[in-house]
């Protein structure tokens, strides 16, 4: 079985597992949010891992460095509706700063590689 180039990405990998820590988090959202904040903190991580493989599989520099932005800003976004999730308590303080250090992690990674496609 073939491996997908954008898996070699450590940026991919660690917005994977962001991603993945995010669907885990919003399982204990309560109902009233099922179709509103879980839903867009969701829709937002799996924004990242999907713009990193789509700007890898692109042929120029300017596409890759698009795709890696809009991931940049996905990943904006999510520490908004995190920041929001724990005021509101639907998430404690420890899941928050995990998640919030894992953000950190990826956030750097996705701008190193932008920055590395760019003239």
């Amino acid at each position: 079985m073939h491996e997908r180039p954008y898996k070699r990405l450590i940026a991919w990998q660690e917005s994977y597992k962001l991603c993945r820590m995010l669907y885990e988090s919003t399982t204990a959202f309560p109902n009233i949010e099922r179709f509103a904040l879980a839903s867009q903190i969701r829709r937002a991580a799996y924004s990242m891992p999907l713009n990193i493989a789509e700007g890898a599989a692109r042929h120029s520099k300017k596409e890759k460095a698009h795709f890696y932005a809009i991931a940049i800003g996905s990943l904006e976004e999510l520490h908004c509706a995190i920041q929001l999730s724990l005021d509101l308590g639907y998430i404690t303080s420890e899941t928050f700063k995990a998640i919030d250090d894992q953000m950190n992690r990826t956030s750097f990674l996705i701008v190193k590689l932008r920055t590395s496609v760019l003239p």
